[in-house]
């Protein structure tokens, strides 16, 4: 009696789990597409310290949180730009917009994604990101 090894490539391919990840048109996949344009384009254009904050199953508002910081009101103001134009580009509708006219914190809206661009000082004042890092106070149930 042979055993089959797990490691041969001749064997038949295992059934993987779909959770939807893979396909653009399953929410969850597009979702994840979503999240990997904005990321890309923010390293494209030189974000810096930027962080994303799965809200999957924490919060109703958005699946994601992105919080980057560019170096002055025209860098922020630049990326932000780029982002809309490759979201839109992209198929993923209008972005709602708030903070374009300053550029010290602008927000983009994008309905499943939340993106927050920062000039560095004002992120160390609203620090968001601290918001989002609180763990919920553990219930303890008197007996």
């Amino acid at each position: 009696m042979t055993r089959s090894n797990p490691l041969d490539h001749d064997s038949a391919p295992r059934a993987q789990k779909d959770d939807g990840l893979s396909d653009p048109s399953h929410p969850q996949g597009r979702i994840q597409a979503l999240e990997e344009l904005i990321l890309s384009r923010l390293d494209d254009d030189k974000a810096q310290d930027v962080v994303f904050i799965d809200l999957k199953g924490k919060s109703a508002m958005a699946d994601g949180l992105v919080v980057a910081s560019g170096r002055s009101h025209r860098h922020v103001g630049a990326m932000a730009d780029h982002l809309l134009r490759a979201l839109k580009e992209q198929g993923y509708g209008k972005a709602r917009v708030e903070g374009m006219p300053h550029c010290d914190w602008v927000l983009i809206d994008t309905g499943d994604v939340i993106i927050h661009l920062f000039r560095p000082e004002v992120r160390s004042f609203y620090n968001i990101e601290k918001i989002w890092s609180v763990e919920p106070p553990t219930q303890s149930v008197a007996m």
